[in-house]
C-alpha cells in the first residue's frame, strides 16, 4: 500500500498557473524511482479523465486538452511528483487526483479556474 498525498489546488483566474504536488512520504528512493505516475481530473457527473502520465524512465504524456500547458515532472530527492499547470482555463476546473502504479490514489485536490 502506497500512501499518496496531494496538495496545491486552489482558486485561480483564467490564464493563471498552479502547481500540484503528489508525495509518497513513506516510499524509499529505490522504490520511488520505479513508480508510474498519472494525474487525473474529474468533474461532477463525468468520468475521471487522464491528463498526464510519467513512467519510470519514460517520456511524459499528456491529453490533447492540456498538451502545451501542463507539465508533469518528478523530483526523486524529495520523492514528489508535480503537475505544473499554466494558462489555466475555466474548463480545467475539476478535482485533480494523483495515481501511483495504476491502483493507489490520493484524496484529490480541487482546482477552480474562475474570474
Amino acid at each position: 500500500q502506497v500512501q499518496v498525498e496531494e496538495s496545491g489546488g486552489g482558486l485561480v483566474q483564467p490564464g493563471g498557473s498552479l502547481r500540484l504536488s503528489c508525495k509518497v512520504p513513506r516510499a524509499i528512493l529505490s522504490t520511488f524511482v520505479t513508480y508510474t505516475w498519472n494525474w487525473y481530473r474529474q468533474v461532477p457527473g463525468k468520468t475521471r479523465e487522464l491528463v498526464a502520465g510519467l513512467s519510470s524512465g519514460g517520456s511524459p504524456n499528456y491529453s490533447d486538452s492540456v498538451k502545451g500547458r501542463f507539465t508533469i515532472s518528478r523530483d526523486n530527492a524529495k520523492k514528489v511528483v508535480y503537475l505544473r499547470m499554466n494558462d489555466l482555463k475555466p474548463e480545467d476546473t475539476a478535482v485533480y487526483y494523483c495515481n501511483v502504479n495504476g491502483d493507489q490514489w490520493g484524496q484529490g485536490t480541487q482546482v477552480t479556474v474562475s474570474s
